[in-house]
């Protein structure tokens, strides 16, 4: 089937593509990654660093596929000792500013969620009770 006479994408469709590049994007590692990315470039030391909490194993693998969509840049500097760089490509600076964006709202609204989270806990506890 040529291009053109694809479906246009749904990401609501389960045999879209576009719901794999969002599963990548919007993975917990994969937020994180390109937000810190979205900051500055990194090298993998640092990167692990910058996102707490992430195993080598899931950074290495996060790093992986978000080069192979085209996300991430990859630079490997032939010195001694080895030098890899992290970087967005314009692809990934594109996204990284939207995931970036939801980052920092979920920052500002911690407050608001805890209380909801308070109230919803009370209101079933007198329920379940």
């Amino acid at each position: 089937m040529k291009v053109s006479e694809l479906p246009p994408p749904n990401v609501f469709d389960r045999l879209c593509p576009s719901r794999g590049v969002l599963e990548h994007v919007t993975s917990r590692w994969g937020v994180l990654v390109l937000g810190a990315l979205h900051e500055r470039g990194y090298r993998f030391s640092e990167l692990r660093r910058r996102v707490s909490g992430v195993s080598e194993k899931m950074l290495a693998q996060t790093l992986q596929t978000l080069e192979r969509d085209g996300f991430v840049l990859r630079e490997a500097h032939p010195v001694i000792p080895p030098r890899v760089d992290y970087s967005l490509t314009p692809l990934g600076r594109e996204a990284a500013e939207l995931v970036a964006a939801l980052a920092h709202w979920s920052e500002r609204r911690v407050p608001a969620v805890e209380a909801a989270r308070e109230s919803y806990d009370t209101r079933t506890a007198g329920a379940s009770a």
